[in-house]
């Protein structure tokens, strides 16, 4: 492989995207109509320096990251510890399986409607949402975890003789870490997206979603465009930022 390919083997998953911006900026320039819908480039620069200027880019990035990590952070912690439950005990399994499997086949966004009417459309409601949208995938892996944790780890625990608290810190919860990681990635994906979601549903407050709405209603559709820029990128980026740093934490499976 010559030196010129090796450098530009890691470029490869950049082609596609720099197609996508040469085609939108091809129907940009394809009449009015088009540029209404398909914001030219420079258009999409210049809306982007005045919401860094002005700051509002930044106050509503941080909203909307600080809505997500506050309902992530609850939403995992509780699904942590019903799904353990229900693992482990096969009574909490019997009373609790079927209502939450009742409840996660209903949309989350569905339940908007329901919870501002219940709490109101403010802080509140919106970090309910995020945290019943990490709830569910992190109750299911930490439940699968739990309960496919080999039999020959849960013999040793048993020769040993450890306290039930020691075989759960030092046997079941080390074996159900892959599928506790899983969890956490699945969760931090659906707490991201119904964090913007619930914002252009309860449009009170900063963040992405409000921005994208308040940009429509007046139609700056490059402000639009910029807010789903934000929200693909970012979500990508807390994405590979989780996986890198759960290959880390679960180095230790591939020295067995």
């Amino acid at each position: 492989m010559s030196t010129v390919t090796r450098y530009l083997k890691p470029l490869r998953g950049l082609l596609l995207p720099l197609l996508l911006v040469a085609a939108w900026e091809f129907a940009s320039r394809q009449g009015a109509s088009h540029a209404y819908a398909f914001v030219p480039l420079s258009q999409i620069g210049a809306g982007l320096s005045e919401l860094l200027a002005s700051g509002e880019l930044w106050l509503s990035t941080w909203a909307s990251l600080q809505r997500t990590c506050l309902g992530l952070l609850y939403g995992v912690l509780a699904g942590f510890a019903v799904g353990a439950l229900m693992a482990l005990s096969k009574v909490a399994e019997r009373l609790l399986a079927p209502l939450y499997h009742t409840l996660r086949q209903v949309p989350i966004l569905g339940l908007i409607p329901l919870l501002a009417l219940w709490f109101g459309s403010g802080e509140f409601s919106k970090v309910l949402i995020v945290s019943l949208a990490a709830f569910y995938p992190m109750t299911l892996n930490t439940f699968e975890g739990f309960s496919h944790v080999e039999l020959r780890y849960r013999e040793v625990g048993r020769v040993y003789a450890l306290t039930p608290l020691q075989q759960f810190t030092q046997v079941l919860l080390p074996s159900a870490l892959p599928s506790l990681s899983n969890g956490v990635l699945h969760a931090l994906a659906f707490a991201w997206v119904s964090s913007v979601g619930c914002e252009l549903f309860l449009s009170t407050g900063m963040g992405l979603g409000n921005l994208m709405m308040n940009a429509e209603t007046g139609s700056r559709m490059e402000v639009v465009v910029i807010g789903v820029l934000c929200i693909g990128l970012l979500g990508y980026a807390m994405n590979q930022a989780f996986s890198r740093f759960s290959r880390h934490l679960l180095r230790w499976r591939n020295l067995r």
